[in-house]
């Protein structure tokens, strides 16, 4: 007997998110708004490569929520619902058996059909492709294959409770099999989905255009006739370009852009909890690029973990918080957040205090050569070049010689995935699930394992985590995960943001939930 996949929807948090105008009080902004016109976006980095399986930013995600839609996708509550399924997976007594409905008179960009075969194409590539960042969230399916023209049916290797949650982000998206058949590897540069706006161009560093999509099935409720979004790394100058109407949407301000905004009557905060975290990640052992088994480096802190430890033992995460972010973010010291209605994480109070003293010791006692030289590789954004600047003051104290390496963000994460760094800013928007937030950064080989962790208990781990649906169980397993890896120090979790977003009161239908995408699908002019 088939059941209803609600793990994911009945353990979640509400994760609302609020918009409120400057000068005023409110919460909603469901005001009418004319067809036409074109809206911009500021992003504070380019998007690395427009293609779902490969894409790795969440700049990117941004972008993708106006040309392609998911097989499922989460509402202002936080609650996961039907995008191009048209309900939730039913899966089999025994777990292994996922049938999904697919909607029906939907198209491609391109003019093709959905069905269920696209659907299939989709998850497969996704699985399959080298190099692809979702095949550790498809590991587990074993088969996938279209029943009709509008049913797909999984089979997995172990029940999968995450997989609506993965099915929700960028594994969920379907490519259109025409243009897969086309263009290949070169689908980046003509990506065609199911969406509310189509591709048009792509100019390197200076903008995205896309345009409303007349094969859209809801084209009558997307107002809009163009979406342009431009990378915009400094905060000072997104905040400008949105004062003088260059632009209508600055995503991702920071909390020092924020409470500049919070001052312009003519402008409106959006903001959300985080899922995610940001914080340090070390290069432990990637010695042969992104999904390849861990090798070993020759240096005090890949090869110490007592000289990683006393690395982050130097690091105050309050007055990190309090020096860079106005107190406005949270300090973080572990991969789940304590918003999470499934395992939720460790606590900010809760979060280990610096301990200078200690850290010396534990440099004493490895017996290395001081200070301990690392270098730091950070993205461009003066928000980043802060964060830099204050743990190089922070880690001197304890004996290290920090110094910093400003890298424009694509790059960076080509070179962290090659393993070319010591250490780097290392982050995630978070996902519903905890998996979402684990299996990827930390399983041996995984998708986006940039810091060549390899530890067989913790992938043992892992596996169980992702394979059970026990609410008191899973919240054991992330708890130990996050244990394990907190003392393992391979990745030093410092803070989680919050989603930021500062728009103008001209614009309304705009969207902002936990995840921290800007939904524009039925965002518009006020009339």
């Amino acid at each position: 007997m088939a059941v209803a996949l609600v793990s994911l929807v009945s353990g979640c948090t509400s994760l609302q998110s609020s918009a409120t105008e400057v000068g005023g009080v409110r919460k909603t902004d469901e005001r009418p708004v004319r067809d036409g016109g074109t809206l911009t976006v500021a992003l504070n980095s380019d998007p690395d490569k427009l293609d779902p399986s490969l894409a790795q930013t969440l700049v990117g995600r941004t972008v993708f929520a106006g040309m392609c839609e998911k097989l499922y996708d989460i509402d202002e509550n936080g609650t996961l619902v039907p995008q191009l399924a048209t309900s939730l997976p039913e899966i089999s007594a025994d777990g292994l058996t996922v049938t999904l409905p697919i909607r029906k008179g939907a198209k491609f960009s391109d003019g093709t059909p959905l069905d269920a075969a696209a659907v299939v194409a989709s998850l497969l590539r996704h699985r399959d492709l080298p190099g692809s960042a979702r095949a550790t969230e498809l590991g587990p399916v074993k088969k996938a294959v279209a029943v009709g023209s509008s049913t797909v049916r999984i089979t997995l290797d172990h029940p999968y409770t995450p997989l609506t949650g993965v099915l929700a982000d960028r594994a969920g998206m379907v490519m259109s099999p025409t243009a897969l058949k086309k263009y290949g590897k070169d689908f980046t540069n003509h990506p065609s989905c199911v969406g509310a706006f189509r591709f048009v161009e792509r100019v390197g560093g200076d903008r995205i255009v896309l345009e409303k999509d007349p094969n859209y099935y809801a084209a009558d409720k997307v107002h809009l006739d163009k979406v342009v979004y431009k990378p915009i790394s400094d905060g000072n100058v997104r905040l400008a370009n949105l004062r003088s109407g260059d632009v209508q949407i600055g995503d991702q301000m920071g909390p020092v852009d924020v409470q500049s905004a919070l001052t312009e009557p003519n402008l409106q905060l959006f903001n959300s909890p985080s899922l995610g975290f940001q914080g340090i990640g070390v290069n432990v052992g990637n010695v042969n690029g992104l999904g390849e088994k861990p090798g070993k480096i020759d240096t005090p802190l890949a090869s110490d973990v007592r000289v990683r430890e006393a690395f982050d033992l130097a690091i105050d995460r309050d007055l990190l918080n309090t020096v860079v972010f106005q107190g406005m973010y949270e300090p973080a010291c572990g991969p789940i957040s304590p918003q999470s209605g499934i395992a939720p994480g460790v606590k900010p109070e809760d979060c280990p205090k610096r301990d200078v003293a200690k850290a010396r010791k534990l440099l004493k006692e490895a017996g290395v050569k001081l200070p301990v030289k690392v270098e730091l590789k950070t993205s461009t954004t003066p928000e980043q070049g802060r964060v830099g600047q204050v743990l190089q003051a922070m880690v001197k104290e304890a004996g290290f010689e920090l110094s910093l390496r400003p890298t424009e963000y694509t790059t960076m994460i080509s070179e962290t995935d090659e393993g070319d760094y010591d250490i780097f800013t290392s982050g995630w928007s978070g996902r519903l699930d905890p998996d979402g937030n684990v299996s990827n950064f930390l399983k041996t080989a995984g998708a986006m394992n940039a810091y060549g962790i390899g530890d067989p208990d913790l992938d043992k781990l892992i596996d169980e985590g992702r394979s059970i649906s026990d609410p008191a169980r899973r919240t054991e397993i992330y708890d130990e995960i996050t244990k394990r890896v907190q003392d393992d120090h391979s990745m030093i979790y410092l803070y989680r943001q919050k989603n930021y977003v500062v728009a103008s009161k001209d614009v309304a239908g705009i969207r902002v939930f936990g995840d921290g995408l800007v939904r524009v699908t039925n965002a518009g002019y006020i009339r």
